[in-house]
């Protein structure tokens, strides 16, 4: 009897151990999934539509233009005057802050350069561009060798996206590639082309926000009501329209 106690005794420790290293085990491969799924959810978080992955995001940015001034020469040409009346006007609709001016100092057309400044004053100051609008610095350029020129610049709300040609990802079949195998789109998908339409719109808040609609033309509605009143077809009948037609196809 004391023989069998003292087996049954001696047996609990190596059930313990073998109890320990099954306990071990569970949780090494439990550990092991969990991490395979982390990963699997990364990668999943890059979203497929490309509005989500290249979002087109409404932030300040300068406009700019730069005028080039020769040594010989204190004025403006017709082209650069156009560009300055552009910048004057482009600012009454758009701008969120003061027209910087920038002279060059201590150059060969530094003389020119004051000259061309009192004619950009005073083109801006005849598009309705108040004089407190504007500020005047002065700069020595850093390589000698480039021309010296006037800077105009101010800050305005614009849209941008990107930045394009990420590609985390190889575009061919590849065990390191997961949208091969998953028909999914590459990350730098659609990329340019939301770069593209950001650049090209005009007022960046149409993207977040419709316009106030304008006020109805009164005599146009007033004529389209009495005709609707009187039974007759209320659209506008133009006798010239089918003198512009090219071709007679679909008549």
């Amino acid at each position: 009897m004391t023989s069998k106690i003292k087996s049954k005794k001696s047996a609990d420790p190596r059930r313990m151990l073998c109890l320990a290293g099954a306990l071990i085990g569970l949780s090494v491969a439990l550990g092991a999934c969990k991490t395979a799924a982390t990963d699997v959810a990364t990668t999943a978080s890059v979203p497929d539509d490309v509005r989500l992955r290249h979002p087109i995001a409404i932030q300040e940015a300068d406009r700019s233009i730069v005028v080039f001034v020769g040594r010989g020469r204190g004025g403006l040409s017709a082209t650069q005057r156009a560009d300055v009346m552009y910048l004057g006007q482009t600012w009454m609709r758009e701008g969120t802050g003061v027209i910087s001016i920038d002279v060059p100092v201590s150059t060969p057309n530094a003389r020119a350069a004051e000259d061309s400044l009192r004619e950009i004053k005073s083109m801006l100051a005849a598009v309705g561009v108040p004089p407190r609008a504007t500020t005047v610095r002065q700069y020595r350029p850093e390589d000698p060798r480039h021309m010296a020129a006037i800077r105009l610049n101010y800050p305005k709300i614009s849209a941008v996206a990107g930045p394009c040609g990420l590609w985390p990802e190889d575009l061919g079949p590849s065990v390191h590639n997961k949208s091969y195998f998953e028909n999914k789109p590459y990350y730098n998908f659609g990329c340019s082309n939301q770069r593209n339409l950001a650049a090209m719109i005009d007022n960046p808040s149409d993207l977040v926000q419709p316009r106030p609609e304008t006020a109805a033309w009164a005599p146009r509605r007033a004529v389209a009501f009495d005709k609707y009143r009187k039974g007759t077809p209320t659209s506008t009948i133009y006798p010239d329209a089918d003198k512009a037609k090219l071709s007679d196809t679909g008549k």
